[in-house]
């Protein structure tokens, strides 16, 4: 045996199967440290470490999606149309039947049916009294179908805020317990309490943004709802204006 060949035998010797047993090892040893930081980050875990300010934004997210949806439904309907509304309502003042017309607005229920009829009921009177009439009874109609937006308009401003005062509220809370713990403190105590503590930040912008988005939808349809019904007040006062 030559001395180089002597030197190659002492050299431990490591084969493929060693190392793709060792890779895979480690690969499930990442795995399952991962899973276990998944599980500690839950959404229902950090609610619960948020604090007492999580339950106002909770109240605050519920009731506005409650407004959003029933204000959007009525709205909704409010914007249906008859396409034949105002051609019958032409036809019965032409022909003088003015209570016919005053039922059908009644029948029809929308906020143009009872615009119209406050018209109707107003004829007789001077043009400009007529449509003051209506629209006064136009600007009723629009407060009604805008129930409910200022709160969403105060909660997109408002959670956001109490979002912010408790992470204030828990960064006191994580400097105190470093404080606290003296020579034993480590950064483990600081960055828990923070990241407990910007949970309501998240949470605040959440329900800020819901409600802001919400709110804005809303007044889009609102605005559709206001021109629908300029354009039945143009309408009727053209209907009035036409020679007998």
């Amino acid at each position: 045996m030559t001395p180089t060949n002597f030197i190659l035998a002492q050299v431990p010797q490591t084969t493929v199967s060693d190392t793709v047993v060792f890779s895979q090892d480690s690969i499930s040893a990442i795995q399952s440290a991962a899973q276990e930081v998944q599980a500690e980050l839950s959404v229902w875990d950090l609610c619960l470490k948020g604090g007492f300010i999580m339950i106002p934004l909770a109240i605050l997210l519920i009731v506005s999606i409650y407004i959003f949806i029933e204000r959007y439904l009525v709205i909704r309907k409010a914007q249906s149309e008859d396409a034949t509304f105002m051609q019958r309502i032409k036809d019965y003042i032409c022909n003088g039947e003015i209570d016919s017309a005053k039922n059908l607005c009644r029948k029809n229920g929308s906020p143009y049916g009872r615009l119209i009829l406050k018209g109707i009921s107003r004829i007789g009177r001077p043009m400009n009294d007529v449509l003051v009439a209506i629209e006064n009874t136009g600007n009723l109609e629009i407060a009604n179908l805008g129930k409910g937006l200022p709160w969403l308009a105060t909660t997109a401003a408002g959670a956001p805020m109490l979002g912010f005062l408790g992470t204030v509220i828990g960064m006191v809370e994580a400097f105190f317990a470093l404080a606290s713990a003296g020579s034993s403190a480590n950064i483990g105590v600081l960055a828990g309490g923070i990241y407990e503590a910007l949970v309501t930040t998240v949470a605040g912008l959440a329900v800020g943004i819901v409600a802001l988005f919400a709110y804005n939808v809303l007044v889009a349809r609102i605005n559709g709802v206001m021109k629908l019904l300029e354009g039945k007040t143009m309408e009727f006062m053209d209907l009035l204006n036409e020679p007998a």
